[in-house]
């Protein structure tokens, strides 16, 4: 293949460009944000299923606090008829009055149990509340910081995003002016080579492969015609000739 020697130099113009493309597309996807946010969404993933569980445990407690109070207030009422029925003087009977007294006694231990009960359960449900007020305020702040990453993110990617246009743009100008079969070859070759389709020969090297041509090699290039297209024979790159090559 032959094409002009400024053809050939325009072809490392796009290769340029194609590593500065390469460049910011991986600026854009290790962006430190990136981390960032997966970290903050890790710990807030693993706060809100805290604060779920400490929900659920305030609404468990709850029922079993209205269990408890609703219990009181049974011994309490019953208490409360067994007192009336004592100070109505309807039991007459000693054996039957001693059987109230008694009962009247046993429930107002009951009702104590039960009252310390109903305390021990408040006293674990504020606890648990305070429990969700803490980590309410930190998933509320974990939220902050995710919209505040998010938010410093998008602003980088859209910086990025308008360079990658700018260098697309200017590739393409370039691009249309190296032959079409020229461009062709760069592609294929770019594809295969990990990004670099082109190299420049310099002080005597392949800037693709960074190594050294032999002196057989050398000899060649130097015998080489103007418009030749040469290719590395180390890296099969696409190798154009500078001032700078060294021959």
């Amino acid at each position: 293949m032959n094409a002009a020697p400024a053809d050939q130099i325009r072809l490392l113009d796009v290769q340029a460009l194609d590593v500065r493309q390469s460049q910011l597309a991986h600026k854009r996807r290790t962006l430190p944000e990136h981390a960032e946010i997966e970290t903050l969404n890790a710990d807030h993933t693993q706060l809100r299923d805290l604060l779920i569980a400490a929900q659920t445990e305030e609404s468990d407690t709850a029922r079993e606090q209205t269990k408890a109070e609703q219990d009181v207030e049974q011994v309490r009422q019953r208490a409360a008829r067994d007192q009336k029925r004592l100070d109505s003087g309807a039991v007459t009977s000693s054996k039957d009055l001693e059987n109230l007294q008694h009962e009247i006694a046993s429930l107002a231990k009951r009702q104590g149990a039960l009252e310390d009960v109903v305390l021990e359960v408040m006293e674990r449900r504020e606890s648990i509340q305070e429990r969700i007020a803490e980590l309410t305020e930190r998933v509320q702040s974990l939220q902050s910081k995710i919209g505040d990453a998010t938010a410093r993110r998008d602003a980088a990617a859209e910086g990025i995003d308008a360079e990658i246009a700018t260098v697309t743009k200017e590739r393409e100008v370039v691009a249309g002016t190296v032959p079409a079969d020229l461009l062709t070859l760069y592609d294929k070759l770019r594809e295969q080579q990990g990004g670099v389709g082109a190299a420049r020969l310099y002080q005597r090297s392949c800037d693709g492969c960074r190594q050294e041509l032999a002196i057989t090699e050398l000899n060649e290039v130097r015998s080489a015609a103007p418009d030749a297209v040469l290719r590395c024979e180390n890296c099969r790159r696409i190798l154009v000739r500078t001032p700078e090559s060294g021959l």
